[in-house]
């Protein structure tokens, strides 16, 4: 849990200013419409559902597994065993030590050539991309290489290899027609990735993730440090843990769903990422 920074009046404009100016980097901007959820008294209780989820014997993939939010999520389909088969698709080995992670396969590729690896992505019901760097960490170009062409191509290829579901972590502000590179790329790779027409297709936009990053991101801590300082109920509006967003992914992932798109704001995530609470005696 963040807490408050304790600043002077001083020092607290200063932070404020500094955000502000990078408030449209960070897509913090006012709440989004998401789409109605499924209520708990309509698909029964979570536990039940995963259940169910569990007796399909599904496989599932995951892109992006050695970033923070990928990481979270491999922990807690580990955790919940979901799933008969997990994959990580990645540039590298990731070498774990705890007993849990024995049965994890692994298929390393280089993402420029992937068309090489299509066999890494056949197979999988289920497909999870969490992939994604910064502008400042690898450049214009680079960001763009990684978060919109390795994206793409990892979902061309997991929709060529059967894949049904596949989940996108996007980000709050996503927009195509933005001005703001970032999440020009976002709204592309998002509009993009529905006319591959998976069976069922779920975008999640959280906004500030909250967690205590490896990674050096200045940026980011600073907007999580000013977040902290203002009321939850308006800090919750711009900002998420990313446990709670790894919760409402593995929730929707077990509910039923009709629906070709879904698409996830902020406040969804909230909300279904905590839905699990409501499930405990």
């Amino acid at each position: 849990m963040w807490q408050g920074s304790g600043l002077g009046a001083g020092a607290a404009v200063l932070l404020l200013l500094s955000v502000a100016l990078l408030l449209p980097h960070l897509h913090l901007e006012g709440p989004e419409e998401g789409p109605p959820g499924s209520s708990m008294a309509d698909t029964g209780t979570l536990s039940q559902l995963r259940e169910d989820f569990r007796m399909q014997n599904k496989s599932v993939f995951i892109l992006g597994a050695s970033g923070e939010t990928g990481q979270v999520l491999l922990r807690e389909i580990l955790k919940e065993n979901l799933f008969s088969k997990v994959t990580l698709i990645g540039r590298r080995k990731i070498e774990f030590e705890e007993e849990a992670y024995k049965h994890v396969h692994q298929e390393v590729v280089d993402f420029e050539k992937l068309d090489e690896y299509s066999s890494a992505f056949q197979g999988h019901d289920v497909g999870f991309c969490c992939l994604g760097t910064t502008r400042s960490k690898a450049g214009a170009d680079g960001f763009v290489r990684v978060d919109r062409d390795y994206v793409l191509k990892s979902a061309e290829l997991a929709k060529a290899g059967g894949c049904k579901h596949f989940n996108l972590l996007s980000s709050k502000g996503a927009d195509k027609s933005s001005s703001f590179l970032y999440l020009q790329v976002k709204g592309e790779v998002e509009a993009k990735v529905e006319e591959f027409n998976f069976d069922r297709y779920t975008i999640f936009r959280p906004a500030v993730l909250l967690c205590n990053r490896k990674e050096s991101r200045p940026t980011e801590w600073l907007a999580r440090k000013f977040l902290s300082s203002l009321p939850t109920s308006w800090s919750k509006d711009h900002s998420v843990p990313i446990t709670t967003v790894v919760r409402a992914m593995l929730n929707n992932l077990v509910m039923p769903s009709d629906k070709k798109m879904e698409l996830l704001d902020n406040q969804t995530i909230h909300n279904l990422g905590k839905a699990e609470d409501v499930d405990k005696p």
